[in-house]
Formats: structure tokens, sequence, C-alpha cells
């Protein structure tokens, strides 16, 4: 998700293969009103360095550090776990009576919904046209160390979940960070970090998760149904009106529609890929060596092996939201016994997310010969023009991808900001209702107007997440360790069996 950013970070032009609602003169003038007060947020959260020629977002080395960390102290958890990962998720260990709300599948597909999004086919095409192939080789590894991420804070967030009466949940790094570093004796801190995240969350749920892709969704659909063009607000009333539709159910409701959806979108966008694959399958060769080579290569595009490593870890970080903490809000409602059987659930997030989605998309790109720099195409365009090099039709099965990405986004992303709404203001129907009517109104905004300032901003709140998620993880990752072992001891006995 996050194409916006991702071409911003990268040095592009914001309409660099993006297609935006036409800019009015409202849109102009709350643009220019707001620009002095956001645009230094916007600099100091996505503050760069320039590495070899390449400019370098500090953030995106927070992330990725923090994905080594992981890895090594929970040595290797996500190659060890693998495949006991897939045995949860199948539902082996599930038992009907556990607390919780959703199944593990239908948590991870709410969580996947809301990191499979229209940047696993733009952000790639970015990365693939400034790093060169190469990228893709570096997208993979960041993609396969971020899983560790996923792991601890998705088990943080079921350990430290508040449960009610009523059988709701709620969790998250809000309350990971307050309870968690209160039993440290770090409890200001806590407090303080769960706030910041919780203000970020909203500010990301409603416009990076809800604004942009509304925005983009239409510019989607109205390149394919003339009769939408210049209606941005009759369609944002339509998108609003289903989104509207499935979120005030709430967790349960979302669940049953992402569980659904997810593997839909899933299997018609990978499927359209294979086809592709398979169709140029005599390039599979040369496209592995471009890849390989183009990793190491010390003189490519955009600075060689450097230029490929930035812009492979920048998509990875940006596209599967690896420690950003907003997947443990959606894993926190799960059924379960143990914390630590959601964090093995969550470590194949990215490895779905960026292994093999994105990996895909790359492929396409490469094996079609699309990423040679031709007249700027890049970001969307660029895959666009890969997927339709062997069959034109392709370009609206890209279309309706990006359009139910944009849609699972949206659903999963009003749970996120829903939960950090009712953390800083408190539970009940009433609260969620308002918050909920509140993200259905942004639907119908982002698809009517511009509001560059806006979904920059909001983007920043979305990666200052990932601030205080990392802080309050490193104090806390020998709590999950020790979760570990004390969930390992019991399998090993026994004590926690398969139920099917």
């Amino acid at each position: 998700m996050l194409k916006r950013l991702l071409l911003a970070c990268a040095g592009l032009p914001l309409t660099a293969g993006v297609a935006y609602a036409q800019e009015s003169g409202i849109d102009q003038a709350i643009s220019e009103a707001i620009a002095p007060i956001v645009n230094p947020i916007v600099n100091t959260v996505f503050y760069s360095v320039p590495v070899f020629g390449t400019n370098f977002p500090l953030i995106v080395a927070w992330l990725v550090i923090a994905a080594v960390v992981f890895t090594v102290y929970f040595g290797f958890i996500q190659f060890r776990g693998f495949k006991h990962s897939i045995e949860l998720v199948r539902g082996d260990y599930l038992d009907p009576n556990d607390a919780g709300e959703v199944t593990p599948f239908q948590a991870l597909a709410t969580a996947l919904s809301g990191t499979v999004g229209l940047g696993n086919i733009a952000g790639v095409g970015v990365a693939v046209y400034l790093g060169g192939p190469g990228a893709t080789f570096w997208m993979i590894l960041a993609g396969l160390l971020g899983m560790a991420s996923k792991f601890t804070e998705c088990t943080l967030g079921v350990h430290y979940r508040n449960e009610y009466k009523d059988g709701t949940v709620s969790g998250g790094p809000m309350y990971y960070l307050s309870k968690g570093l209160s039993e440290d004796g770090k409890a200001r801190l806590g407090k303080f970090l769960a706030i910041f995240f919780s203000i970020c969350c909203i500010g990301g749920a409603l416009g990076g998760g809800n604004m942009f892709q509304a925005n983009q969704s239409f510019a989607q659909i109205s390149s394919i149904i003339p009769f939408f063009e210049g209606k941005g607000w009759l369609f944002g009333l339509i998108m609003a009106a289903v989104v509207g539709i499935v979120i005030i159910g709430g967790i349960k409701s979302i669940a049953r529609v992402t569980e659904k959806i997810v593997p839909g979108m899933a299997v018609l966008y990978v499927g359209a890929a294979l086809i592709i694959i398979v169709v140029n399958f005599g390039e599979i060769p040369n496209a592995i060596s471009a890849i390989i080579g183009g990793a190491f290569s010390p003189t490519a595009v955009a600075g060689g092996a450097i230029g490929a490593l930035i812009q492979g870890f920048k998509r990875a970080a940006f596209s599967n939201e690896a420690g950003i903490g907003s997947a443990s809000i959606a894993h926190s409602a799960v059924q379960t016994k143990h914390p630590v059987t959601e964090g093995y659930v969550a470590l194949l997030e990215p490895f779905i997310d960026t292994v093999v989605i994105c990996t895909m998309t790359s492929l396409v790109i490469t094996i079609t010969g699309s990423w040679v720099p031709d007249n700027g195409v890049t970001g969307i365009a660029l895959t666009s023009k890969a997927f339709e090099a062997n069959f034109s039709g392709f370009g609206y099965v890209l279309a309706i991808a990006a359009v139910l990405f944009a849609f699972s986004t949206m659903i999963s992303w009003s749970y996120y900001g829903l939960k950090a709404w009712t953390y800083m203001f408190g539970e009940g129907k009433a609260k969620e209702l308002v918050f909920k009517a509140i993200f259905c109104v942004f639907v119908v905004i982002g698809a009517s107007m511009s509001l560059g300032p806006v979904i920059d901003f909001s983007d920043a709140m979305i990666f200052a997440m990932a601030i205080a998620n990392i802080i309050g993880l490193y104090f806390l990752m020998p709590k999950v360790k020790a979760l570990l072992k004390d969930y390992q001891a019991k399998l090993a006995s026994g004590e926690i069996k398969k139920i099917k």
C-alpha cells in the first residue's frame, strides 16, 4: 500500500505512475493552507540520507534493523516455525471454546487485507524501475526478515489484549505498550507511547488506509468505466455504503468478508501473473540471472547493488508493514489458548505479501522486459504495461485487482483505527458508531478530492506508528522469548495438542 509515499521517498514526482482525482480549486486551497503545517512533519518522519546517489529513508532502516534483531534473537523463528504456522492456520489446534472472536485463518486474512494493497501492484513497479531486477532479491530478503517482527508484535498483541464479558476483545500495540512497559516499571513511557501510537493510527486509518485507497480505486474504475469520470462523489458514496455494510458488524463481519475476498483476489492476481510467466517460460532463466546479478552488480541502475538493496528494502517495508504494529490489532481478536500461536500465524503475512505477491509482480515486469526504462513509465503504469505485454485484456484484470486490494485495505484499516479510537475514548457501541460514520464520510472525501498534503501526512502517521511500536518491542522481546519457551514446553508435554 501507500504508493504515493513510495513515489515520494523514491524522489519521483507524485504524479509519476499514479492517477489522482483532478485537483479542484477547493483542493488547492486546502492543500496550500495545510502544507506549511504538515510538510515539516512529513519531512521529519521520512528523513532520508544519500547513499551512493540514492535517498534512503531512515524509517526503513529502523524497520529493517529491528527485523534483523528479532530474527537473530528468536533463533530464525520464521524458518523453524513455518510448518507449525501452516498447521495453526488450518485450524489443527483450534478449540472453538477458546477466548476470542475470529479463527486464526480469519485473523490472518484480515491482517493480510490491510497489507496486500495497491503497493503490491504499483510500488513494485517503482522499485524495479529505480533499482532494476536486483531489487527483487533484496525485497525478498527484507520480507523474510520481517516475518520475525510480525511474530514478535502479534504474540504481544494477544498476550496483553483486553477480554470483555460479552466475548469481544481489544488488543494491539496501544495495549502492550501501556500494560507491558508498566510491568517493567516504565508506566509513564508506556502510556506516552500508547497514546502516540493511537493518534498516529487514527490519522493513518483515515488517510492512507481510507482516502488514498478510495482515490486510487476511483481512478482505476473511471479508467475502465467512462460513466464515472468526473463523478468521484458518486463512486465514493457507493464505496462508503459497501464499506459501511461490512464494518458496521465489527471484526466478525470484517473477518467473514476478508476470509473470502483475500484468497479470491490473491488467486486472481497471482493466477494472471503465473499465466504470463508460463507464456514467457523461456525467459525465466534470464530473469533469474538479472535478479541475482542485479542484486550484487557494482554498476547498474540507481547505484548498482546499493541502489537495488535500498529499493528492495523500501518496497518490503512499505508493503508488509512488519514492525508498524497494525497487524497485531487484527490478530489480537483471534481465538486461542496461548498468545504464541498467533505469533506463528502472523509470521506468514510478510511471506505471502512480499515473498509471493510482490515477487510475482516483479517477475512479470522483469520477464516481459517491461522494466527497461522507457519514457519514464513507472508505478502502476509500468505494472500495467507488463501485464498487457501478452494479453491486452489483462489490463482489466489488473484494474479489478487494484480495486479489490484497495477495498480490502479500507475495511481492515477501519478496524485498526476503531481500536485506536476506543483506546483513546473508551469502549461502547455509540463511540464505535461515531468512528465508523467518520470513516465512511472520509471514503467519499477521498474519492472526490485530491488533498495531496493530507494524504502525505496520513502516510507519515502510519510510519510514525513504527517509532513507538519498535521501541516497545525492544523492551518486551524478553517477554516474548519467555512465552515462546512456555509454549514449546506445552507442545512437547502434550498439554497443547492438535484438535484434529
